[in-house]
């Protein structure tokens, strides 16, 4: 399958890509095959049920609001998520939901949406399954589809596998793994940004990748500017506090003596990075790098270099974003980007590798030094487990998110003293987190069954 850099940044709505993004993309695609079909007018009742991860954590994660709003026609990309909670609040309140915006039919929230916490479907633990059936009781569809990281969904055909229609566009430098990436770069003289920029060419020009590229740099910043403007509590019954706005606060004054502290550029990628997933938290609109769990760490490294580096520029950003996707292209290949497979490595591990590898080549790095800035990245990372507290993305998430930033930051640098030569490889650390999360205990797995969620009472 070829993966472009818009498959790993998505724009959608929090909390959780997973969660959120991939449920409403699967129900919207369920309510749009059933128009397709002829079968919207005929449809009388829709009944929906969670597995795995997403019914262990779905209520927290926001799943059970993305599969409503899916129905109703919205998708993660053009949802406006003021409309949201107003939505789930007239769905419940007339126990009936409008399919795609045009076809009302009775839907009661507590028995046509279940949770099951404890059982899960063999492919992959977020399984959604969608059935709709007439007046007279026939069934008229009946669909399983698999939210398997960042957005992504498979969907299971009737013949009973899951499958994703590969896309089979040739493209000029064809790789999967890290070795065949930089035996392109060897080969051409070209950094990674090129070689990735190369094969997006077969699916749109030079301009519209630009072009592309900068409007998720827009929206990140969007979403950075929101979060540092809103302070009080976040939703879900933690009552975490947001404390990006207060921070943003202290940083603006501070400023004047930033001089004398030379760990305050630091300060100001934390902030970013809480400004996001905070933002992620209560809803937001975020883009998935390559998750919403992990949402905040592409962002904060690319405003570090925006504000930080001499000589930023959009070009800069651009091959930041080019470089950070080559490399999550790697991690969706040949391991997994989804915390309810392989726990937090796949999910904070994969954006901090990452978001080393875009500072890395933006700072002048060979692609030598940019790969082992990723396996830096991913491998002080192996073995993080997804231990969401009460199944909300906001502990240990939301301050993982700054930490990883920093880390991210720290890797481009440490690399960047080196010549590229080292031990590890990406594609090494890329099989053992692959291994690691096959290791790994379900209850490590977004479940909020072990870890922080069993050990911190929710209050």
């Amino acid at each position: 399958m070829t993966i472009s850099v818009f498959d790993m940044f998505k724009v959608g709505i929090g909390p959780s890509s997973s969660h959120t993004v991939g449920p409403m993309r699967a129900a919207h695609t369920f309510a749009y095959a059933l128009e397709q079909d002829g079968l919207l007018a005929e449809t009388s009742h829709v009944h929906v049920e969670l597995f795995g991860s997403l019914g262990a954590t779905g209520h927290g994660h926001g799943s059970v609001k993305a599969v409503v709003l899916g129905l109703e026609g919205e998708t993660p990309e053009l949802v406006d998520p003021a409309v949201a909670q107003p939505t789930m609040d007239r769905v419940e309140a007339t126990r009936s939901l409008r399919l795609l915006g045009k076809h009302t039919l009775a839907f009661h929230l507590d028995d046509d949406v279940v949770l099951h916490r404890n059982k899960r479907l063999d492919f992959h633990s977020n399984a959604m399954t969608f059935e709709a059936t007439a007046d007279d009781g026939r069934r008229l569809a009946s669909r399983t589809y698999y939210s398997v990281g960042g957005g992504f969904v498979l969907d299971e055909t009737e013949a009973g596998g899951p499958q994703i229609v590969p896309d089979s566009t040739p493209v000029r430098y064809p790789f999967t793994t890290g070795a065949e990436l930089l035996a392109h770069t060897r080969a051409t003289g070209l950094p990674i940004s090129s070689i990735m920029m190369a094969n997006e060419l077969a699916w749109r020009s030079e301009d519209d990748v630009r072009a592309g590229l900068l409007h998720i740099w827009s929206v990140m910043q969007e979403c950075v500017r929101k979060g540092c403007g809103i302070d009080g509590v976040l939703p879900g019954g933690l009552k975490v506090r947001r404390r990006a706005a207060a921070l943003h606060r202290k940083l603006l004054t501070a400023d004047a003596e930033a001089e004398t502290d030379s760990l305050h550029a630091m300060e100001w990628v934390t902030l970013y990075a809480l400004a996001v997933n905070e933002e992620n938290a209560a809803g937001g609109r975020v883009v998935t790098a390559p998750t919403n769990g992990a949402a905040g760490i592409v962002p904060a490294v690319l405003h570090y270099y925006d504000r930080f580096v001499r000589g930023a520029s959009p070009d800069g950003i651009v091959r930041f974003l080019l470089t950070a996707a080559a490399i999550g292209v790697l991690f969706k290949e040949n391991a997994s980007i989804s915390g309810a497979e392989v726990g937090c490595q796949g999910e904070v591990g994969s954006a901090c590798s990452m978001a080393a590898a875009g500072l890395a080549e933006i700072l002048g790095g060979t692609p030598e030094q940019v790969e082992n800035a990723a396996e830096i990245g991913i491998e002080h990372n192996l073995g993080l487990t997804c231990d969401p507290v009460g199944g909300l993305v906001q502990i240990p998430c939301i301050e993982r998110n700054a930490v990883a930033s920093l880390k991210a930051i720290t890797a481009a640098r440490m690399a960047l003293h080196g010549d590229g030569t080292h031990h590890v490889s990406l594609d090494k650390a890329i099989k053992t987190m692959r291994e690691t999360g096959a290791d790994m205990k379900d209850k490590y797995k977004e479940t909020a069954r072990g870890g922080l969620a069993l050990n911190v009472v929710e209050c």
